[in-house]
């Protein structure tokens, strides 16, 4: 009979934690993928900001553009559409069909300060690019800077220092 010495009691318990932490995770947090219902089928999108646009991108690879559905209400974006492809072989007298059909949908909560009459949508490759432009008043502006001294203003010269600004006598 040998002795096995154990350096820690928990040791194992920890790896049982573990081994039921991954089977929640993998059973509740992540979706199987092509199969389920509701927040399942829902779409994948990237927004980012441009200085003069909201960009909303998603990957529809296999859908047709004319089976999407965007829709822009108030500050509320939806992106809807359906799939739907099959697939069919026949060998040696073995008939082979896969059927895949479904919708998905998205929406998603815009900000303020946009301006939805002038989006536009591009669809090329399977990659849908949505953009929604700024409104003028929430752009960006560039306000420059005018050096005074002493109480008035001064002009800058070319060489970097400033001088006293004309004056009308």
């Amino acid at each position: 009979m040998s002795l096995i010495r154990r350096t820690s009691p928990f040791g194992e318990l920890l790896s049982l934690r573990q081994a039921m932490d991954r089977l929640f995770e993998d059973s509740y947090v992540r979706s199987p993928s092509g199969a389920g219902t509701g927040a399942d089928n829902a779409l994948a999108v990237d927004a980012y900001t441009t200085p003069e646009a909201l960009v909303v991108e998603a990957a529809l690879p296999g859908v047709k553009p004319e089976d999407v559905e965007i829709s822009l209400l108030g500050d509320t974006l939806t992106i809807s559409g359906k799939t739907g492809s099959e697939t069919s072989s026949d060998e040696e007298g073995y008939s082979y069909r896969e059927i895949r059909r479904g919708s998905f949908s998205r929406t998603l909560s815009l900000p303020a300060g946009l301006n939805p009459d002038g989006a536009t949508a591009n669809f090329e490759n399977g990659l849908l690019r949505l953009s929604i432009p700024k409104a003028e008043e929430s752009r960006p502006r560039q306000i420059r800077i005018t050096p005074t001294s002493n109480g008035q203003q001064t002009a800058a010269s070319g060489d970097g220092s400033a001088a006293p600004a004309d004056q009308d006598s």
